[in-house]
């Protein structure tokens, strides 16, 4: 398969979602030619605000590769992902993302994450929903737990 159907398999499984009553995104994890993960929006229909098309796909990807992590692989989606997708995607580290849909474009369907863009570069204590850093005996332990352990898998 080459990119531009990569790209709409994603665009694909978007329609097929909100089809089925689902949000209208949709994603895939390729390696080496081959689709190892999928994913659509299922916020509303599972309840879940993670449930986003690229977690999700990120989600199947790993569990069918028997890893943490997607290098060697690429990210196609129906559009630009979110800020809880990027956050996700430089988690799982693949080679290459591809997008159908910019940001302005699901922004005028209804999905605009501006707003989020802008409160990730405020303080804490200065967002919509306000953060605040409570110091607590104790809270170093499990870094310093972390840090010592030889058998950890690195992420």
């Amino acid at each position: 398969m080459s990119r531009d159907r990569f790209l709409r398999e994603a665009v694909r499984l978007a329609s097929e979602s909100v089809r089925g009553n689902g949000g209208p995104f949709g994603a895939i994890v390729v390696r080496n030619g081959e689709i190892v993960g999928q994913g659509q929006n299922r916020v509303t229909v599972s309840r879940d605000p993670t449930a986003h098309a690229e977690v999700m796909a990120i989600r199947d990807a790993c569990t069918n590769l028997g890893s943490h992590q997607l290098a060697g692989c690429e990210l196609y989606s129906s559009s630009e992902p979110c800020p809880m997708c990027l956050g996700a995607i430089y988690w799982a580290r693949p080679d290459a993302v591809f997008f159908a849909n910019e940001r302005d474009e699901a922004a005028a369907a209804g999905f605009d994450d501006a707003f989020i863009y802008d409160e990730i570069e405020l303080l804490p204590g200065d967002r919509r929903i306000r953060m605040y850093r409570v110091e607590v005996d104790g809270a170093g332990e499990p870094f310093r737990l972390w840090q010592a352990k030889t058998d950890r898998v690195e992420y």
